[in-house]
């Protein structure tokens, strides 16, 4: 043995397992417990320990188990170990023995979890086994109860760091080989070289090793040491500790074999600590935040696992909540083949209930979106039971909708633990103000750091046409050069967005060959895979087409979306079933050598929840924002093996800047101080929805216009819109608390109300709630369809639809308020046209306004010449004129009229004439002209001179040749 290695490394070991109670026997003074060199269990501690712990238990049974432990038959080691793992710490073993009421199968306690003191511990050292193989002498195994549970493999701190450890797991697997029997029993496999150690289970490889950072529940001072090993000693390996680790936080996942990792372990028992400490099940909640990738789905079932075996709990009911079909079926399938006992899956809603009702040791795994209620009757109370504990996976993203809400409703006395990797959104909601403070964190750098994940790399590669800013709105001023920057603006938000580009033929060409070229020379090359997002369906379909003839058969890809209803012949030909959905994934999985499928086209499928190590690049061809785009990317972040050193994001559209913005909200240290009380915010939920319902006062539920006619005037309908967006923030705050639902309704029928008043009064802003939180918003969107409301989109009084939307209206005074409100919309868009005719109308339209105020005119005599005024307008705007002139030539000839009316009428006519064609031909031959400031200074001095020749004063002619001018840009500046 290697003297430094003894003394630096075994020898500490050994003393602090002794400070915890552990005893030392070298291990050439353990032949009287061992028949032989070749004996693995110390048999006479496994009988001592048998007997202690089952007084009951006579000689020959203790034998029995004894020996049932010795000669295990297994097809080969995977087995045998999972087969004695379950024996110790799953269903247990039983013997048939007369106990006092005849002959039964009684169960053999093995471990004390109660009294750890009551059980054996013992570290022995330089222990020989030896077989007709040959003989292996590990450094320390630690034996409970005389079977040999862990084994601890010691390096020198004088080997090159980067050896240490690799070089201690092939030790392991050359004793593997030699006594294959010796990991029969084997829990843990520690190899340490004082400053580096790490933990794994069989079979795992060196990266899969893990560390152990945290001496929960002590701290680093308490421990006395922040060395890697001593930390581990003291976080792993108390009597305490390492029980309950065996017995908790071990599963079988498939064919391997996981051990939770530190922060998993100290989540759980911060977990359980809490919900035994506090008697009020809304102290007894709050939240986990564990970065992406670092298995939030397992801390799930490790918890579900304390929590059933926690006496003092009476075994709850568990309630997992995620918000998608694949999530709710991964999860399922995790509890499912960590060996988890009868985890059920909720089919509908109705069978949600029936589950719910079933009552204590039920596991119902679900959809929230099952909670879904119905409109005309409150979701049911399906248990008040305090026994019940729901975990939400994923929390940020549904817990702030109706169906939360619904949750809550049904199970009102229930304890709720969110785990989330993005969990806060400080600049509009909290996760903890949903759930509780923080019950433990893991953030981003700490996963990378410890290695349980590996980094995420950005690189970016923007095509030439990208959604940069200012690349963009210098390509939309130069196209539609003739519009003024307020238009320009506007048509940019309607008709511009982002699809709109991305998809552009020539782009998707240069995307798609650059993600061949890439993926060939920089991933497929090292074996590893990779997803391409694009921002619809079409363009991924697009993509596969053109990834797939640039790829030239070097390797596959798949299309995987949602199918829609409505889609068109082209989609479904990429329609597939769930079953071949499973299929594609499992194949994607698989290493690139046994099979070629390695890209996966998506747009929003498999962007969470999505696990598979083997991918390494996501190109992203779509705008993603916060925690979507933390989700996204995480894809990327698994470890896989040793050559995987990170993951990365090829940017095809820009999304680097949300991405700081993601990051510096996600990673922000200071999140407690986000955290704000629902019973603080309630007196001013109160309040708010106070002063939004006053403007209906004397008003029943279902008068909608009624209630919209108390918002014809602006200035009323400024004030509701900031007392409504008031009343749905403090809502946003305090959902999806039931306290909130008595707001419920009045919420949705003001914001079906403002809706209604947006489509009356043509109001531009349009319903604008994307401040008041997603939950809001999504409730009113939901109810404005549920209850039929016909909250139409405004229509131009020149629409030949218009009068036909009108008589939907039933009451005279909102025909009235709408027709006003459209004509004077369209005055205001048509005015620079001609300024003087629709001057005029609009003051038409107050004088009629103002003496159906004063009870000169009749509401039927008020709509009788409303609609007179605007049969006007759509004459005028359909080239008839009054003048008998042009439809572009009279605007000129009005303004001469107003400004020299004491002139004859034919003289002005003829002026108006001349002058139109004057400017017409002078800037029809140049497209640009508006921006030509030389030109247009020769212009207005012409112009000038040619209204003084027609005899007109100075202070007129200057006038009307600002007004001209101006008229010329709207009437010649436009192509």
């Amino acid at each position: 043995m290697n003297p430094l290695e003894y003394s630096e490394v075994e020898l500490p070991f050994i003393e602090q397992l002794q400070q915890y109670g552990y005893t030392y026997i070298k291990g050439t003074h353990l032949e009287n417990d061992r028949t032989s060199k070749a004996s693995l269990v110390l048999e006479k501690r496994f009988a001592s320990a048998i007997q202690k712990l089952n007084p009951w238990i006579d000689s020959t049974n203790i034998d029995r188990v004894v020996k049932q432990f010795i000669t295990l038959q297994a097809e080969d080691l995977w087995h045998a170990n999972k087969t004695i793992f379950d024996w110790l710490f799953g269903q247990g073993i039983s013997v048939m023995q007369d106990v006092g009421a005849g002959k039964k199968n009684q169960t053999v306690r093995l471990f004390d979890y109660e009294q750890v003191e009551n059980n054996d511990f013992v570290v022995a050292g330089q222990i020989t086994y030896e077989n007709a193989a040959g003989k292996v002498i590990p450094d320390l195994v630690l034996y409970i109860n005389g079977l040999p549970l862990i084994l601890i493999e010691c390096k020198s701190p004088k080997l090159q760091a980067e050896k240490q450890l690799p070089e201690g797991v092939r030790q392991f697997e050359r004793y593997m080989e030699t006594n294959e029997k010796l990991f029969w029993y084997n829990q843990m496999l520690i190899v340490t070289s004082r400053d580096r150690a790490r933990v794994g289970t069989i079979f795992a490889k060196p990266q899969h090793y893990g560390l152990w950072k945290d001496p929960y529940p002590y701290t680093y001072e308490e421990s006395g040491s922040d060395r890697a090993q001593d930390v581990m000693v003291s976080g792993m390996l108390r009597k305490e500790a390492v029980l309950d680790l065996m017995r908790n936080f071990i599963v079988f996942d498939g064919k391997v074999k996981k051990l939770a990792r530190y922060q998993q372990y100290r989540a759980v028992n911060k977990t359980m600590e809490r919900m035994t400490k506090e008697k009020k099940p809304s102290l007894r909640g709050g939240v986990v935040w564990h970065t992406q990738g670092s298995g939030k789905s397992l801390t799930m079932v490790y918890l579900a696992m304390k929590l059933r075996r926690q006496a003092a709990l009476e075994n709850p009911m568990l309630v997992i909540v995620t918000d998608r079909q694949d999530l709710d079926d991964q999860i399922t399938k995790t509890f499912q083949q960590s060996g988890f006992p009868n985890p059920t899956q909720a089919t509908s809603v109705t069978d949600l209930k029936l589950q719910l009702g079933k009552g204590p040791g039920t596991t119902v795994m679900t959809l929230i979106q099952k909670f879904q209620g119905d409109e005309e009757k409150a979701f049911p109370i399906i248990s008040q039971s305090e026994n019940i504990i729901v975990m939400t996976d994923e929390s940020h993203r549904s817990q702030y909708k109706g169906f939360a809400l619904n949750m809550r409703k049904a199970l009102p006395n229930a304890t709720f633990i969110g785990f989330t990797g993005t969990p806060i959104d400080k600049k509009t909601r909290s996760t903890t103000g949903k759930f509780g403070g923080y019950i433990d964190k893991y953030t981003i750098e700490q996963a990378v750091e410890d290695g349980a994940t590996v980094a995420i790399h950005y690189e970016s590669r923007l095509p030439s046409l990208h959604m940069k800013g200012d690349t963009l709105d210098e390509l939309f001023a130069r196209t539609f050069f003739e519009y003024d920057e307020e238009a320009r603006e506007k048509m940019q938000q309607k008709y511009v967005n982002d699809q709109l580009l991305l998809t552009a033929p020539e782009r998707m060409k240069e995307v798609a060959l650059d993600i061949v070229r890439h993926f060939e020379s920089r991933i497929l090359v090292n074996g590893y895979k990779g997803q391409v997002v694009a921002i619809s369906r079409t363009a991924a379909t697009e993509y596969k087409k053109l990834i797939d003839q640039y790829a030239m058969g070097q390797f596959e890809t798949a299309v995987i979306f949602s199918a829609g209803q409505n889609d068109t012949e082209e989609l479904r030909k990429y329609h597939i079933s769930k079953e071949e959905e499973k299929q594609l994934i499992e194949r994607f999985k698989k290493p690139f050598a046994e099979d070629k499928l390695a890209l996966l086209i998506v747009c929003d499928k498999l962007l969470t929840g999505f696990d598979a190590p083997i991918e390494q690049v996501m190109y992203l061809d779509k705008p993603l924002r916060e925690h979507n785009l933390l989700q996204a990317i995480a894809r990327t972040n698994r470890k896989y093996d040793a050559n995987k050193k990170y993951g990365l994001i090829v940017d095809y559209f820009g999304v680097s800047r949300f991405l700081d913005q993601a990051l510096e909200i996600f990673s922000a240290n200071d999140v407690q101080g986000a955290l704000q009380s629902i019973d603080d915010e309630l007196p001013r939920l109160e309040q708010r929805h106070r002063a939004t319902m006053r403007f209906f006062d004397g008003l029943g539920p279902v008068q909608w216009e009624e209630s919209v006619l108390r918002l014809v005037e602006e200035d009323v309908r400024a004030d509701f819109d900031i007392a409504y967006k008031r009343f749905a923030e403090s809502m946003d705050k305090v959902m999806p608390s039931p306290k909130a639902e008595r707001f419920l309704h009045d919420l949705k029928r003001v914001g079906t109300i403002r809706q209604l008043a947006k489509s009356r009064f043509s109001i531009d802003d349009g319903m604008d709630i994307s401040d008041c939180g997603e939950k809001v918003r999504q409730l009113v969107h939901d109810y404005l369809h549920a209850a039929g409301i016909d909250a139409r989109d405004p229509v131009s009084i020149l629409d030949v639809s218009f009068q036909e939307e009108l008589q939907k209206n039933t009451l005279p005074e909102t025909k009235a308020a709408q027709m006003e409100h459209a004509i004077k919309k369209e005055i205001s868009v048509r005015l620079g046209e001609d300024e003087v005719f629709y001057t005029s109308l609009k003051q038409r339209v107050e004088e009629l306004l103002a003496r159906y105020k004063e009870r000169q005119l009749t509401i039927f005599e008020l709509l009788e010449r409303l609609d007179a005024v605007r049969e006007e307008m759509v004459d005028k705007v359909s080239g008839k004129t009054d003048s008998g002139l042009s439809y572009m030539q009279e605007p000129y000839y009005n303004k001469l009229y107003e400004v020299c009316e004491s002139r004859a009428d034919y003289e002005l006519k003829e002026i108006a004439i001349e002058v139109q064609q004057f400017i017409e031909e002078r800037v029809t031959p140049i497209s640009d002209w508006t921006s030509k400031t030389d030109f247009k200074r020769q212009l207005t001095a012409d112009l000038k001179v040619k209204l003084l020749k027609k005899m007109m004063n100075m202070n007129d002619a200057s006038m009307l040749t600002g007004y001209f001018t101006a008229l010329a840009e709207t009437q010649y500046g436009k192509k």
